[in-house]
C-alpha cells in the first residue's frame, strides 16, 4: 500500500449536497495510482458523531479524482438524497 490517512471534509454551515477536499503531501503518488476514500462508522470528526458518519456511508458516495503525480488528489462527496452540513472524517488509501 502506498499510503493511508484521514482527512476532514467540510460541507459548511449552509445545507448542501456536494463537498470536496484536497489531499496533499503524497510525494509517491503517480497518475495511475489506485485511490479510495470512504466513511467509517467508527469515525468522528468535527461536530458529527458515529450515527452521522454511518448515514453518510449510506447516502453520500465518495469518489476520487484530480490526481497530481507527486502531490495528491481530491475527494468528492455527493449526497444521493438530502443535504449535509458540518465536518466529517473521511479515510483514504492509495497504492
Amino acid at each position: 500500500m502506498g499510503a493511508q490517512g484521514t482527512q476532514t471534509i467540510d460541507f459548511g454551515s449552509t445545507p448542501t449536497d456536494e463537498a470536496t477536499v484536497p489531499v496533499t503531501g503524497q510525494a509517491g503518488i503517480v497518475a495511475g495510482s489506485h485511490v479510495e476514500a470512504f466513511f467509517m462508522r467508527e469515525s468522528t470528526g468535527g461536530e458529527n458523531g458515529v450515527e452521522e458518519h454511518e448515514g453518510m456511508a449510506i447516502y453520500c458516495p465518495l469518489t476520487v479524482g484530480a490526481i497530481i503525480a507527486g502531490t495528491g488528489f481530491t475527494i468528492f462527496a455527493t449526497m444521493l438524497a438530502g443535504y449535509a452540513t458540518g465536518q466529517f472524517s473521511v479515510r483514504w488509501v492509495w497504492n
